[in-house]
């Protein structure tokens, strides 16, 4: 095959070019993920003689990785700027070198001179009739190495899909090329455990219509874009995506219509996943293929609203440091785009960064949520950065909240099991006051996740959800925005304090007898309660005691009937015979609700109470 172009012709590889382009203390750059040039690098470890002091510099690389073998070493070494399996071993066996780097700024690092490169080997389509190679499943960094390299020598594949946007080279780029007609590699995620799709369950949660979403691959975003088919009108700008965005493509959910910039287009810099998936993307104008430098540049990521990032981590400690890329002192991937799309996502107007991890490892025998980081684990997001952090036990929500806050925050999210454990750590070294107990255990009744997205007669979304050990600080708020008349109304008397003692000891309670529920609104990272209900058991009579209070700016929206319906739902599932609400007398608006829900009214000692009863048998 000849590829000309005017002036330039793009040659065939001859057997003798490799030493004539790679030379002794050469620095080489080889293509990645799914479109790295595995063929063209086999054929450069066979022929060439004089493979002295090489670098090979990447970021993941999916194929066999021979170069890494450590046949290799003495002539190859490795600079990975993120690891995969292959660079992971070598890298900790010594025979390879990790530079931890935001995947923003690698291309800069060529470009700038920082890390010069010798030679790319890259993988492209065959040229259009213009002379244009697409660079496929792969821009990221590949086209910025190209920019930078003396000497670009390509793996021609017509199997390779012509995707579309700033993603590609012209013939007269590429000095040498191979064609070779080889498979792309493929990525299956596998069915999804119980545990992944709570996760998903919850972080779809924090995902409002309209937002902007960068995802990884995997199966927990997977498990949330599962759990995204009722939303409306999303869109993407997102380092990589692989099939689990298809459906919602394709039904129109995302539809990339409320995006700033790039609208009606999905944007990212490379895709790894099915064959399916690459069909997909093939000459496909609805995907545009950026440069690393662009799509994950945080200023650019912010330009749209209500961006959403999820990423996933390998520990966080309970002030919020994030551990992505290391167990211990054993590097495991890289920092890659993780602070660049939670940085540009904390920029974005209405954005939510997000943390998605299992809560344990090892077969539940670790807990991901610890007190400490591990020896040697390196932070890539600090806790300054961290926003929310999603367990399928629930979101823990950070920004503006102090350490002891974000310590309770994250023991609810952590598995049961460690939590006394966390919370005895937590007292050691937070001077934590005793009055803080266990941590409230699993309400069980409410379902596979403890929350219920609800909207209101007012147009606007609620979260019904227990109350936790960490909600002590916003029942204060919610305590002292009642007027006096509320206060009356609900403790026959006017109190004029609710220490954070008080506080903790009715949000910190055991929700497997008694129940303590509460109706939120998310207001970016700041949870607002605007009504609280509870029950009191009495075992000996197996009835329980009613009370609940909404504020006063959101009665009349249906606050105290959706608690109501869920308090005698879960009464009925623990076989509660009896609920009793003591209401006064003049409170008609809240004997109306008993009413409607068949409580019956009976007169007390006091003439200014009534009781209201409800048999459950």
């Amino acid at each position: 095959m000849k590829f000309r172009h005017r002036e330039h012709a793009m040659r065939p590889l001859e057997t003798s070019d490799w030493d004539k382009f790679i030379r002794p203390g050469s620095r080489v750059f080889i293509g990645s993920n799914a479109a790295c040039p595995n063929a063209l690098i086999k054929h450069f470890l066979k022929h060439a003689t004089e493979i002295i002091d090489i670098e090979m510099v990447h970021i993941l690389t999916m194929g066999e990785g021979q170069w890494t073998l450590p046949e290799y070493k003495d002539r190859i070494r490795v600079n990975a700027l993120f690891l995969d399996p292959n660079s992971r071993v070598a890298v900790n066996n010594g025979l390879a070198d990790y530079t931890p780097c935001f995947l923003s700024e690698i291309p800069g690092l060529f470009l700038e001179g920082i890390l010069p490169l010798d030679v790319a080997l890259i993988q492209v389509t065959p040229p259009d009739d213009n002379g244009y190679c697409s660079f496929g499943v792969s821009v990221d960094v590949v086209s910025a190495a190209c920019r930078s390299a003396h000497t670009v020598i390509a793996q021609v594949n017509p199997k390779m899909p012509r995707t579309l946007g700033q993603s590609f080279i012209h013939v007269s780029a590429i000095d040498a090329y191979l064609e070779i007609d080889e498979a792309i590699p493929v990525i299956n995620n596998g069915a999804m455990d119980e545990v992944t799709l709570k996760i998903g369950q919850y972080v779809a949660s924090l995902i409002e219509d309209g937002a902007t979403l960068q995802m990884g691959i995997g199966k927990i975003p997977d498990a949330v874009l599962a759990n995204l088919t009722n939303h409306r009108d999303l869109g993407v700008h997102t380092e990589m995506f692989s099939d689990g965005i298809l459906p919602l493509l394709k039904s129109g959910v995302i539809n990339n219509s409320k995006k700033i910039i790039h609208p009606g287009k999905t944007v990212t810099s490379f895709c790894m996943g099915s064959r399916k998936l690459y069909d997909f993307v093939h000459n496909n104008p609805h995907v545009e293929f950026q440069p690393s430098e662009y799509v994950n540049k945080p200023f650019v990521i912010a330009k749209n609203k209500k961006v959403v990032a999820i990423n996933s981590a390998i520990e966080v400690d309970l002030t919020g440091q994030v551990v992505s890329d290391s167990v211990g002192h054993r590097f495991y991937s890289g920092i890659g785009g993780q602070v660049d799309f939670i940085r540009g996502a904390a920029m974005s107007e209405g954005g939510r960064p997000i943390i998605a991890l299992p809560s344990t490892t090892k077969g539940g025998q670790v807990s991901k949520i610890v007190p400490f980081l591990a020896e040697g684990a390196g932070v890539v997001t600090s806790r300054g950065d961290v926003h929310y952090v999603v367990t399928e036990y629930g979101v823990a929500t950070l920004r503006g909240r102090s350490i002891r806050e974000r310590a309770l925050e994250l023991i609810q999210i952590a598995h049961p099991k460690f939590r006394d454990s966390l919370l005895e750590q937590v007292r050691q070294y937070t001077g934590l006051p005793a009055y803080h107990k266990s941590a409230s255990v699993i309400l069980k009744e409410f379902g596979p996740v403890e929350i219920k997205m609800i909207k209101l007669k007012d147009g606007k979304e609620y979260v019904l959800r227990p109350l936790k050990s960490s909600d002590d600080r916003r029942l204060q708020d919610f305590f002292y925005s009642h007027t006096k008349e509320t206060l009356w109304q609900r403790y026959r008397n006017i109190p004029k304090l609710m220490t954070r003692e008080n506080a903790h000891n009715l949000v910190n309670i055991d929700q497997s007898k008694d129940l303590a529920l509460c109706i939120v609104q998310r207001q970016g990272p700041r949870e607002v309660i605007y009504a609280v209900g509870r029950y009191y058991l009495d075992l000996k009579s197996n009835s329980v005691q009613v009370g609940f209070v909404v504020n006063e700016e959101k009665r009349g929206l249906g606050m105290a009937s959706i608690m109501m319906t869920t308090m005698i739902d879960i009464a009925k599932k623990r076989g509660v015979k009896e609920m009793i609400g003591m209401v006064l007398a003049n409170n008609l608006v809240m004997i109306r609700v008993f009413e409607k829900y068949g409580f019956t009214q009976h007169t007390t000692l006091d003439p200014s109470e009534v009781e209201m009863k409800l048999s459950l048998n």
